[in-house]
């Protein structure tokens, strides 16, 4: 188990959706000039319209420098063992610019995430691959401590990234994913946010996070989402605004931040507004 060196994927990168909806070539022009632009890190999910490892290494082979950070590969997509050859290669092929992000992700009807997880690990150890655990509970942050270089977590607030560092303690990444919509009218911001929130604030898993860090059910709202959670979730607003907030998730200790651009139509691009928090969050 490899460590992930924190320097080379700086403070923030951009996390996205966007490429599950777009064509490789749009896909392929796009994270040239991420790269171009001095983004570090690209972090990418795992849907069934995209395959995490392929879709890692097609990401690779049109870059020369960005890191590519899956967030997450499912473990229940493909048997351990596959994963450990995949991500092998990637590592062979490109030093030091793929971390494998896994997670328990929908899971298996009746599976126990802590030992599915477990017994994933068993299956990549002594492999030199760095790998982060998708992590927001307790015991799960103890695992990602543990059994691999860190954590990474996904719609939170600043309050759970300084729960989170605790458990972690110093050394372990911790890459933590925020939502952010540029949008400065409440109403339409809070409509977006809400209809990309739904699924999460009608899952069970994602309800028990938001309870645990002291949320209700009356913010929850059936789904519907109170509006102090919207704006917990979602940063909206202009450019000061949102990289503003953002930097509260470093000062709790995070060591890196994957921001998500919502708002943007499928098959549509969000550069225009990476080219802004570029400007704004890289260093010049």
């Amino acid at each position: 188990m490899d460590t992930i060196d924190k320097t080379r994927l700086g403070r923030y990168g951009i996390w996205t959706f966007d490429f599950e909806d777009q064509p490789a070539s749009l896909i392929r022009d796009s994270a040239q000039e991420l790269d171009e632009r001095g983004w570090p890190a690209l972090w990418i999910p795992e849907t069934e319209k995209r395959e995490a490892l392929t879709h890692a290494g097609f990401l690779l082979s049109a870059t020369e420098r960005i890191t590519v950070l899956n967030g997450i590969a499912q473990i229940w997509a493909r048997e351990a063992r596959w994963t450990r050859a995949a991500a092998l290669l990637l590592a062979d092929a490109y030093p030091g610019r793929h971390v494998l992000g896994l997670g328990f992700g929908g899971g298996k009807p009746g599976a126990k995430p802590l030992q599915a997880m477990n017994d994933y690990l068993d299956a990549l150890d002594g492999a030199p691959i760095p790998r982060l655990l998708a992590a927001y509970g307790p015991k799960m942050l103890e695992l990602a401590r543990d059994r691999s270089a860190g954590a990474h977590t996904y719609h939170v607030t600043p309050e759970h990234t300084a729960q989170a560092r605790e458990i972690l303690g110093d050394g372990p990444f911790l890459g933590v994913e925020h939502a952010v919509l540029f949008e400065t009218d409440a109403t339409k911001a809070r409509e977006i946010a809400r209809a990309h929130l739904h699924r999460y604030l009608t899952s069970k898993y994602n309800v028990a996070k938001y309870l645990r860090l002291g949320y209700t059910e009356a913010d929850i709202d059936g789904g519907r989402g109170s509006d102090r959670l919207i704006d917990d979730l979602v940063f909206w607003g202009d450019l000061d605004t949102i990289t503003g907030k953002l930097a509260a998730h470093v000062d709790a200790g995070a060591d890196h931040v994957g921001v998500q651009v919502i708002g943007v139509e499928p098959g549509t691009s969000a550069m225009p507004h990476w080219r802004r928090l570029a400007d704004a969050l890289l260093p010049a």
